[in-house]
């Protein structure tokens, strides 16, 4: 692992943590007395703090420092979490996020913007901490706890006592360590540079010497450039124990020899070692130099660089990284972790693999066309069982490319934190099926859209405390995410308890606008769907978040270009169920062939409920299926395909968010694996498509659309007159 892997590493993990982070400080929004998600918060700053300053990345090691010291005193009781700091420390989360994310992208400088806003919060960090220390001071806590508190207050430059007491005081804390350190062979094909760890212990305590040993490195025609031959001896003073100078060499730890004896030279002699620490000299022997003149110059040279180093990184305080959580390239001492059971992989890796599975679908079904023209049985078994793997290898690529939801719902968490603030209403956030799995390219492209319907459903639809508390509600308001599967499609549902959508304040609205004609005759989810037009809003006044008419049309082209659908549902005065529809997957899918002529098209096999012959009469587009009305479509009427239907019709009956209804087809040509294609910009207008497919003869299938399908038998029932019972 080189230093460009390594710090990669550093940029994941860290955004892993500052999400726990932010999600354990929402949880003590709810709940302050935590003690748990108080601990967890800090272990987060402190890891992050702790892995920046291995890579010297100052600016985020000084601010999450000054973190770190309030959430170190909140743990201790010393400082009330209340709403405002949670406040601070989340925003002081989102500023670390920034600080992490301008070195992740190279930004050569962070703007004004960000500048003003770390400079605000390091101010009010550093209130915190000062009026902790004037408490402290002041005889809050006893004697034992005043010490260690000014203590830290003078490693954090917050003097909460006179100058000659914390001089004393910090003397008396104060250890002097040897410390033997022999690096591994491997250190530098590893990516590590042993300087970086000296270098970080300047940020414990201060560095009184570092001696370079130079004996295990060979004559100059035998060295090895890859080859780490360094070890030192290190005279070290500091407050921090010996488990915090063990932790600056975690990277390490399994790639070294590391030794760490107390020299405290204030102890009588023949007295007990302190803390059961040995007072001899290392254990690690260091034979006298053998190196080449030149090689031995060089190492001194690298000694007088470690040096300068130190020098300019003595008097900041800073505490090793948890071993559990910190980027390491060697497995920390101990004992041997379990075999890892999961593996990063790059998105654009499966993205290769899911177009190569693809390819190999098209050309497999095409083998399997030709066997079937040779009637050569042997060659047809042969193509039917690398069908049977084909689809296998399909479904295990697809599986990789599969996420749990919880993820984009755990976002929303700080969403309503803030947003419920912003508009001074108490609002809580129910999540359920956080493990539904989907196709990650739909979870990605599914967060716009919900957080708009969230905002919306937070703003116009949970009403303020007053209002509830007229209506005989509870005084804070019930904001619901759940999601599940359903006919091979995941739904997800925003729900509120709010006052629900206004009918016929809508369809008011609407007419006013020119939408729909006065005199029309609208079902109730007609009217609710309006407010996805265009500029369409309700509002009374336009807000921060809303009132604009902008967004909601947005959110259904969105939802509409994952293949999906949005459906309303609203009791006034009750509340708002807003159900998004979305597929599994957008790559590849199980279809069912069906013909028009000589056009082929496929429909998404998990909507296929049954197929029946076709034995109504007339011009009508209902037909009686066990004793129901079951309403259909005509592909050969629909995308006006020439030619005369065949004397034996077919119907197709689908099943889509509950409801079912009829495709009248030529013929049915049976179950394919499909690779969806994207149709063009051209074709974008198209009704009824979804996209395309390749089959095995090399001509192009196009898939139906079944919740557009669905929309125009809709739209056929409004216009219908009502179904006659004779002629069920």
């Amino acid at each position: 692992m080189n230093m460009d892997d390594a710090l990669q590493i550093f940029f994941e993990e860290a955004h892993e943590l500052l999400t726990e982070m932010e999600a354990a400080l929402l949880r003590l929004s709810e709940q302050s007395g935590d003690a748990e998600s108080i601990n967890a918060v800090f272990r987060a700053a402190h890891t992050i703090k702790g892995s920046a300053g291995l890579f010297g990345l100052d600016d985020i090691v000084a601010f999450t420092h000054r973190a770190e010291g309030v959430l170190d005193r909140v743990r201790a009781g010393q400082i009330v979490l209340d709403d405002a700091l949670i406040g601070t420390l989340l925003a002081s989360g989102d500023y670390i996020a920034r600080l992490v994310g301008a070195v992740e992208t190279a930004t050569p400088q962070v703007d004004d913007e960000v500048v003003s806003v770390g400079a605000d919060l390091s101010a009010k960090l550093e209130r915190y901490l000062e009026s902790q220390a004037r408490a402290a001071s002041g005889g809050e806590a006893g004697e034992a706890s005043n010490t260690s508190r000014r203590n830290e207050a003078e490693r954090d430059g917050v003097h909460g006592c006179d100058a000659a007491s914390c001089a004393r005081e910090a003397e008396a804390s104060i250890a002097r360590w040897r410390i033997a350190v022999r690096f591994g062979a491997d250190v530098f094909r590893n990516g590590m540079d042993p300087l970086s760890f000296i270098r970080y212990l300047g940020t414990l305590g201060e560095i009184e010497r570092v001696v370079t040993i130079a004996d295990q490195v060979p004559v100059l025609d035998e060295i090895d450039a890859e080859t780490c031959y360094l070890a030192f001896e290190i005279d070290y003073a500091t407050q921090a124990d010996r488990a915090a100078i063990e932790g600056a060499f975690e990277f390490v730890a399994d790639d070294c020899v590391l030794d760490i004896a107390r020299i405290d030279d204030r102890r009588c002699a023949g007295s007990e070692a302190d803390q059961g620490v040995s007072d001899a000299t290392p254990d690690v022997e260091f034979a006298g130099a053998s190196a080449t003149e030149q090689l031995t110059t060089a190492i001194a040279s690298a000694a007088s660089e470690v040096s300068a180093a130190l020098t300019a990184s003595t008097g900041s305080t800073a505490a090793t990284a948890s071993p559990a959580q910190r980027p390491s390239a060697k497995s920390p001492a101990g004992p041997a972790p379990a075999e890892r059971q999961s593996m990063r992989v790059d998105a654009d890796k499966i993205d290769h693999l899911i177009d190569l599975v693809g390819e190999l679908i098209t050309a497999a079904a095409s083998a399997s066309m030709l066997a079937k023209r040779t009637h050569n049985v042997e060659l047809q078994e042969s193509t039917a069982t690398l069908s049977q793997l084909v689809e296998g290898v399909r479904d295990s690529a697809l599986q990789l490319r599969m996420v749990k939801i919880g993820g984009t719902f755990s976002r929303f968490h700080r969403v309503v934190h803030d947003v419920a603030r912003e508009l001074g209403k108490d609002i809580e956030l129910r999540v359920s099926g956080e493990d539904t799995e989907l196709d990650k390219t739909v979870v990605e492209r599914i967060g716009d859209p919900l957080m708009h319907l969230v905002r919306n459903a937070m703003d116009h639809g949970i009403e303020s405390r007053e209002a509830r508390a007229t209506c005989g509600k509870r005084a804070h308001g019930t904001l619901s995410l759940n999601a599940y599967h359903d006919s091979g499609s995941i739904v997800i549902e925003v729900s509120d308890d709010g006052g629900g959508l206004d009918r016929d304040r809508i369809l008011a609205k609407a007419i006013e606008r020119g939408l729909v004609e006065s005199d029309r005759q609208m079902t109730d989810s007609e009217i609710h769907a309006l407010i996805f037009e265009p500029g369409f809003s309700t509002a009374d006044q336009v807000t921060k978040l809303s009132g604009r008419g902008v967004g909601m049309d947005v959110v259904k082209r969105n939802i509409e270009e994952l293949r999906g659908s949005v459906d309303i549902k609203s009791r006034l005065g009750e509340g708002t169920t807003v159900a998004v529809r979305v597929p599994l997957t957008l790559a590849i899918i199980n279809g069912f062939q069906v013909g028009i002529g000589r056009s082929v098209f496929v429909v998404p096999l998990e909507m296929v409920d049954e197929c029946v012959e076709f034995t109504a009469t007339g011009e009508h587009d209902y037909t009686d299926l066990r004793s129901a009305v079951l309403p259909f479509i005509r592909l050969r009427t629909l995308f006006e395909v020439a030619g005369e239907p065949p004397a034996r019709q077919n119907i197709v009956v689908v099943k889509h968010a509950s409801q079912k209804f009829g495709i009248v087809v030529d013929s049915l040509m049976g179950e394919t694996q499909t690779v969806i294609k994207p149709l063009s910009k051209i074709f974008a207008q198209a009704r009824g498509i979804s996209g395309s497919t390749i089959l095995g003869s090399g001509e192009v299938a196009l898939i139906l659309d079944v919740p557009m399908l669905l929309q125009q038998i809709q739209i056929q029932q409004s216009t219908a007159a009502p179904v006659p019972a004779g002629d069920l």
